[in-house]
């Protein structure tokens, strides 16, 4: 047996074992999304009777776990989300008391945290170790690796499914406190199927990218609608927070190419990733995807190097000034800030000056009941893009550029893409607020 062997097996332990690591008063922080340690994650509730006021940071959690879900777990854990998800938001309609959230900025989150204390422990995921003793972090490395460095304790989840990606995800088993193995599909995301509103949002925004751009581009249907409206585009680049089964397909199509880049020419540039099984096994010793640190990719200060650089994301709603809320409505923290802001403005400040943001949304919401474009954001609504870099609006109804324009302009602009049905309402308001 290899020395690296002998490493390994010497600090593989169980779930259990792994779980009693947990103290009182402690940080953890948790690897995000399809990285996250689902097997010791699933067994953490177990602590409760021995633990009080444990943290437990993390990035759009999965699964509805015991430690959270569960009023009883009140003032034993705490989920303290840089980015909710379905069970977070769950939790926090339950009134648990066991959720908050954590405003952030995604390219610092975890340095941020870093700076107030440092975590007790840190649980993520990786693949068995290769032959000269080096695990792969797999599919994410936007804040994992800067914590693993810094946490007290590190405890990987070794999944023989996980691909091994490239990048900076190699980690030695010797940098490393403890193993447990828990071996299973990794989780996947669907995609889904746009409906005739979000493709004409697409075909909107196709039209704004240029060939040889680099683009970020996200999850949900407008994303999708977005991929299958550049099929007739050239050698579009990608960097970007998250890498989807989209941008796979339009590398497959020849779309997307990667050798107009500026920068990490003929490479995908991505900090994690999630979609269909299919995705991962494309990803799997691949060496034309690369996966680097979050606070390198999702810096503005290195978007902005990127040539074309195109940042696609969605909002929940715009003001008349250009004041975008992505994720709360009102005092309601629905999901995060995550990237929108670092991209977005990014991209707008591209150093070739061929940069654009685009803010897409439908302009209605609740089944057509109420407008997206609004005069004023409710009240408590967070502010995730500021309105001096709100750039391109774009809904079914058109699209909209916003820099350099004045507050009048922009009121115009924006009630030009709201649906018609709101129109005459939004210009009665807008001369009753004094914005016309």
């Amino acid at each position: 047996m290899s020395s690296h062997e002998e490493i390994y097996r010497e600090k593989l332990i169980s779930i259990e074992e792994a779980v009693g690591l947990i103290q009182s008063d402690s940080d953890i922080i948790v690897a995000q999304c399809a990285s996250e340690p689902q097997g010791c994650m699933s067994k953490f509730h177990l602590a409760k009777d021995r633990v009080q006021d444990v943290k437990v940071f993390s990035v759009l959690t999965l699964k509805p776990y015991d430690f959270y879900m569960k009023h009883e777990m009140k003032g034993h854990f705490e989920l303290c989300s840089w980015f909710h998800a379905p069970g977070s938001r769950a939790a926090l309609k339950a009134k648990t008391g066991t959720v908050t959230y954590v405003p952030n900025m995604l390219h610092r989150a975890a340095t941020d945290r870093l700076k107030v204390r440092k975590p007790h422990l840190f649980f993520g995921t990786c693949t068995p170790p290769d032959k000269n003793g080096f695990v792969s972090l797999s599919l994410g490395i936007t804040y994992e690796k800067d914590i693993l460095e810094a946490a007290e304790i590190t405890v990987l989840e070794v999944n023989n499914q996980l691909p091994r990606t490239f990048g900076d995800t190699q980690v030695h088993v010797s940098d490393i406190d403890y193993f447990v193995e828990y071996h299973q599909t990794p989780p996947t995301l669907p995609e889904p199927q746009p409906d005739e509103i979000a493709i004409r949002i697409g075909e909107h925004i196709a039209d704004l990218v240029d060939d040889g751009s680099t683009i970020q581009l996200g999850i949900g249907e407008i994303p999708n609608a977005v991929a299958l409206s550049l099929t007739n585009k050239k050698d579009l680049g990608v960097h970007t927070e998250m890498l989807v089964d989209s941008m796979m397909e339009l590398y497959e199509k020849g779309v997307i190419t990667n050798k107009a880049k500026s920068i990490h020419a003929g490479k995908f540039v991505c900090t994690f990733a999630m979609g269909s099984e299919k995705l991962y096994k494309w990803m799997d010793n691949n060496p034309a995807v690369e996966f680097l640190r979050g606070k390198y990719v999702n810096d503005p200060c290195v978007m902005r190097l990127n040539s074309r650089m195109v940042s696609i994301n969605t909002c929940i709603m715009v003001d008349f000034t250009g004041q975008v809320a992505s994720e709360s409505i009102g005092l309601e923290q629905y999901s995060g800030t995550g990237g929108q802001t670092d991209t977005a403005t990014g991209a707008i400040e591209g150093t070739d000056g061929l940069g654009k943001s685009i803010i897409a949304c439908r302009s209605t919401a609740r089944g057509g009941q109420i407008s997206t474009i609004v005069p004023v954001l409710p009240e408590g609504s967070a502010v995730t893009l500021h309105r001096s870099h709100t750039d391109w609006v774009v809904t079914e109804w058109g699209a909209v550029r916003l820099t350099g324009r004045t507050i009048r302009e922009r009121t115009r602009m924006l009630i030009s893409i709201a649906h018609p049905d709101f129109r005459e309402h939004l210009l009665h308001e807008a001369e009753r607020l004094g914005f016309l």
